[in-house]
């Protein structure tokens, strides 16, 4: 059975979300072990300046770059990545299970992922040339881990 680790820097709070997450976790188990680790995201104040960004992003690069296991293929979520159709995302994935190689999907928190990090990975995964909350990533990313799950297992829940 194939592992799935998510890093995400930040904690869903909302209760729509955490159910959301949690729903598409439960439909994964039946393919995959998924684990998500949520890291601290840094505090800022309301209007942070350029260098405390920075500052932040660093930071939390070195939470992530902590709990990336050796030998993992990397995948840095962040808008500059490639864009991989349902389809595709499944290929990807059973070539790395075919491959025994367990994905790791790193999440960055509002302000994104340091540079580092995105250089340390194998991948860099864009859901969508649009922005949206990295928490609602989160669970676009778990539906699409399913979808890409039910792809190879010929489910009906693709279409």
């Amino acid at each position: 059975m194939q592992r799935l680790t998510l890093l995400c820097v930040g904690r869903l709070r909302e209760p729509f979300y955490v159910d959301a997450a949690a729903e598409y976790v439960k439909r994964l188990s039946r393919y995959c072990k998924t684990d998500i680790v949520e890291l601290p995201e840094s505090r800022l104040p309301e209007r942070p300046s350029a260098g405390e960004i920075r500052a932040a992003l660093e930071k939390e690069a070195l939470s992530v770059r902590k709990q990336l296991p050796a030998n993992a293929f990397i995948v840095a979520l962040c808008i500059e990545g490639a864009l991989y159709s349902s389809e595709q995302f499944s290929e990807l994935l059973s070539g790395l299970s075919n491959r025994s190689m367990s994905p790791v999907f790193v999440i960055g928190g509002s302000h994104g992922l340091h540079p580092s990090v995105k250089d340390a990975a194998a991948l860099r995964l864009s859901m969508s040339p649009m922005t949206f909350p990295h928490h609602l990533a989160r669970v676009m990313l778990l539906e699409q881990l399913y979808r890409a799950c039910q792809i190879q297992a010929g489910g009906r829940y693709h279409k």
